[in-house]
Protein backbone atom coordinates (compact mmCIF):
# COMPACT_ATOMS: atom_id res chain seq x y z
CA UNK A 1 0.00 0.00 0.00
CA UNK A 2 1.59 3.17 -1.40
CA UNK A 3 1.59 6.37 0.92
CA UNK A 4 -0.51 8.39 -1.60
CA UNK A 5 -3.24 5.85 -1.26
CA UNK A 6 -6.02 8.17 -0.43
CA UNK A 7 -7.87 5.32 1.49
CA UNK A 8 -4.72 5.99 3.98
CA UNK A 9 -5.84 8.24 7.31
CA UNK A 10 -2.65 9.96 8.41
CA UNK A 11 -2.80 9.32 12.45
CA UNK A 12 -4.23 12.25 14.06
CA UNK A 13 -1.95 14.79 15.40
CA UNK A 14 -3.40 14.72 18.75
CA UNK A 15 -2.00 11.36 19.18
CA UNK A 16 1.23 11.36 17.80
CA UNK A 17 1.71 15.12 20.27
CA UNK A 18 0.27 12.74 23.55
CA UNK A 19 2.92 9.82 22.32
CA UNK A 20 5.92 12.89 21.93
CA UNK A 21 4.68 14.69 25.09
CA UNK A 22 6.46 12.19 27.37
CA UNK A 23 9.96 13.08 25.33
CA UNK A 24 9.11 16.49 24.28
CA UNK A 25 12.22 18.30 26.43
CA UNK A 26 14.53 15.67 25.17
CA UNK A 27 16.08 15.45 21.45
CA UNK A 28 17.30 12.00 20.29
CA UNK A 29 17.36 11.00 24.01
CA UNK A 30 19.34 7.42 24.75
CA UNK A 31 17.63 4.76 26.76
CA UNK A 32 19.51 3.93 30.43
CA UNK A 33 19.39 1.72 32.76
CA UNK A 34 19.61 2.32 36.72
CA UNK A 35 19.95 0.46 39.40
CA UNK A 36 19.07 1.31 43.08
CA UNK A 37 19.94 -0.37 46.67
CA UNK A 38 19.39 0.80 49.68
CA UNK A 39 19.92 -0.58 53.37
CA UNK A 40 19.95 2.26 55.85
CA UNK A 41 17.04 4.53 57.53
CA UNK A 42 13.62 4.47 56.06
CA UNK A 43 14.66 2.37 52.39
CA UNK A 44 11.41 2.50 50.73
CA UNK A 45 11.43 6.30 51.08
CA UNK A 46 15.21 7.19 49.82
CA UNK A 47 14.70 4.93 47.19
CA UNK A 48 11.20 6.71 45.88
CA UNK A 49 13.81 10.60 46.85
CA UNK A 50 16.20 9.05 44.44
CA UNK A 51 13.48 8.01 41.72
CA UNK A 52 12.03 11.37 42.23
CA UNK A 53 15.39 13.27 42.35
CA UNK A 54 16.76 11.45 38.78
CA UNK A 55 13.23 13.19 36.91
CA UNK A 56 14.00 16.46 38.36
CA UNK A 57 17.42 16.00 36.52
CA UNK A 58 17.21 18.47 33.49
CA UNK A 59 17.98 15.89 30.15
CA UNK A 60 16.37 13.28 31.75
CA UNK A 61 13.07 11.56 32.15
CA UNK A 62 12.39 8.05 33.88
CA UNK A 63 10.37 5.82 31.70
CA UNK A 64 9.38 2.88 34.11
CA UNK A 65 10.38 2.08 37.50
CA UNK A 66 10.65 -2.46 38.59
CA UNK A 67 9.07 -3.85 41.65
CA UNK A 68 10.73 -3.46 44.77
CA UNK A 69 12.80 -6.87 45.42
CA UNK A 70 14.48 -7.40 49.04
CA UNK A 71 18.21 -9.30 48.53
CA UNK A 72 20.75 -10.23 51.40
CA UNK A 73 23.88 -8.11 51.58
CA UNK A 74 26.80 -9.01 49.62
CA UNK A 75 30.39 -10.14 50.85
CA UNK A 76 29.41 -9.88 54.71
CA UNK A 77 28.80 -12.24 57.42
CA UNK A 78 24.66 -12.87 57.44
CA UNK A 79 23.08 -11.08 60.10
CA UNK A 80 25.69 -8.17 60.00
CA UNK A 81 23.68 -6.20 57.93
CA UNK A 82 19.85 -5.00 57.24
CA UNK A 83 18.64 -6.58 54.31
CA UNK A 84 18.53 -4.37 51.06
CA UNK A 85 15.61 -3.07 48.86
CA UNK A 86 16.59 -2.69 45.17
CA UNK A 87 14.88 -1.75 42.17
CA UNK A 88 15.48 -0.70 38.38
CA UNK A 89 14.51 2.27 36.61
CA UNK A 90 14.17 2.62 33.43
CA UNK A 91 15.57 6.31 31.37
CA UNK A 92 15.70 8.47 28.73
CA UNK A 93 18.15 11.11 28.75
CA UNK A 94 20.06 13.60 26.75
CA UNK A 95 23.36 13.58 29.46
CA UNK A 96 26.30 11.77 28.03
CA UNK A 97 27.39 8.83 30.65
CA UNK A 98 29.69 10.78 32.39
CA UNK A 99 27.32 13.32 33.27
CA UNK A 100 24.51 10.48 34.25
CA UNK A 101 27.37 9.46 36.49
CA UNK A 102 27.91 12.84 38.38
CA UNK A 103 24.12 13.05 39.13
CA UNK A 104 23.66 9.56 40.33
CA UNK A 105 26.65 10.71 42.46
CA UNK A 106 25.30 14.25 43.46
CA UNK A 107 22.27 11.92 44.44
CA UNK A 108 24.18 9.81 46.62
CA UNK A 109 25.74 12.48 48.19
CA UNK A 110 22.33 14.28 48.73
CA UNK A 111 21.39 10.82 50.63
CA UNK A 112 24.62 11.25 52.80
CA UNK A 113 25.92 7.92 51.20
CA UNK A 114 29.37 7.13 52.62
CA UNK A 115 31.92 5.17 51.09
CA UNK A 116 34.09 4.19 53.84
CA UNK A 117 34.09 0.56 53.32
CA UNK A 118 33.26 -1.87 50.60
CA UNK A 119 30.39 -3.02 50.87
CA UNK A 120 29.41 -1.71 54.32
CA UNK A 121 25.90 -0.69 54.34
CA UNK A 122 24.61 2.51 52.42
CA UNK A 123 21.69 4.89 52.49
CA UNK A 124 21.54 4.89 48.53
CA UNK A 125 23.11 3.35 45.31
CA UNK A 126 22.91 4.85 42.27
CA UNK A 127 24.59 2.54 39.66
CA UNK A 128 24.73 2.86 35.71
CA UNK A 129 24.16 -0.49 34.55
CA UNK A 130 23.61 0.34 30.95
CA UNK A 131 23.87 3.33 28.31
CA UNK A 132 22.37 2.22 25.32
CA UNK A 133 24.89 -0.57 23.73
CA UNK A 134 27.78 1.43 24.87
CA UNK A 135 30.73 -0.79 25.78
CA UNK A 136 33.56 0.91 27.60
CA UNK A 137 36.52 0.15 30.00
CA UNK A 138 36.81 3.51 31.11
CA UNK A 139 38.03 3.08 34.52
CA UNK A 140 35.64 5.93 35.89
CA UNK A 141 31.94 4.60 34.10
CA UNK A 142 32.75 0.59 32.54
CA UNK A 143 29.64 0.48 30.74
CA UNK A 144 27.46 -2.31 31.23
CA UNK A 145 28.22 -2.45 34.29
CA UNK A 146 31.06 -5.30 35.16
CA UNK A 147 29.10 -7.45 37.38
CA UNK A 148 25.65 -7.02 36.18
CA UNK A 149 25.24 -9.57 34.52
CA UNK A 150 25.88 -11.97 37.39
CA UNK A 151 23.81 -10.23 39.71
CA UNK A 152 20.37 -11.44 40.16
CA UNK A 153 19.38 -7.84 42.13
CA UNK A 154 19.78 -6.26 38.92
CA UNK A 155 18.76 -8.39 36.58
CA UNK A 156 15.65 -9.79 37.90
CA UNK A 157 13.77 -6.24 38.22
CA UNK A 158 15.88 -5.76 34.54
CA UNK A 159 13.96 -8.23 32.95
CA UNK A 160 10.36 -7.16 35.22
CA UNK A 161 10.66 -3.11 33.24
CA UNK A 162 11.95 -5.13 30.00
CA UNK A 163 11.97 -8.50 28.99
CA UNK A 164 13.44 -8.45 25.95
CA UNK A 165 16.53 -6.40 27.40
CA UNK A 166 20.36 -7.18 26.70
CA UNK A 167 22.96 -6.57 28.60
CA UNK A 168 25.46 -5.23 26.10
CA UNK A 169 28.36 -7.63 25.05
CA UNK A 170 26.88 -10.22 27.70
CA UNK A 171 23.67 -11.18 26.10
CA UNK A 172 20.15 -11.14 27.14
CA UNK A 173 18.86 -10.47 30.02
CA UNK A 174 16.12 -13.30 30.15
CA UNK A 175 19.16 -15.81 29.40
CA UNK A 176 21.61 -14.67 32.27
CA UNK A 177 18.99 -14.96 34.48
CA UNK A 178 17.80 -18.69 33.73
CA UNK A 179 21.42 -19.12 34.13
CA UNK A 180 22.16 -17.11 37.36
CA UNK A 181 18.73 -18.40 38.88
CA UNK A 182 16.62 -16.12 41.44
CA UNK A 183 17.81 -17.46 44.86
CA UNK A 184 17.73 -14.36 47.89
CA UNK A 185 15.54 -11.97 45.59
CA UNK A 186 12.32 -11.72 47.13
CA UNK A 187 9.37 -9.29 45.52
CA UNK A 188 8.26 -7.07 47.72
CA UNK A 189 4.45 -6.86 46.14
CA UNK A 190 3.11 -4.72 50.07
CA UNK A 191 5.74 -2.14 48.51
CA UNK A 192 5.49 -0.28 45.60
CA UNK A 193 7.85 2.89 44.25
CA UNK A 194 6.47 5.44 41.70
CA UNK A 195 6.64 6.55 37.96
CA UNK A 196 6.94 10.16 38.98
CA UNK A 197 3.99 12.17 37.76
Amino acid sequence: MSSSDPTVQPVPTSVVEQVDAADVTLSNPKRAVISLGSNLGNRLETLQGAIDALEDTPGLRVKAVSPVYETDPWGVEPGTQATYFNAVVLIKTTLPPSSLLERGHAIEEAFERVRDERWGPRTIDVDIVAYQDVVSDDPQLTLPHPRAHERAFVLVPWHDVDPQAEVPGRGAVAALLAALGQDGVRVRTDLELRLPE
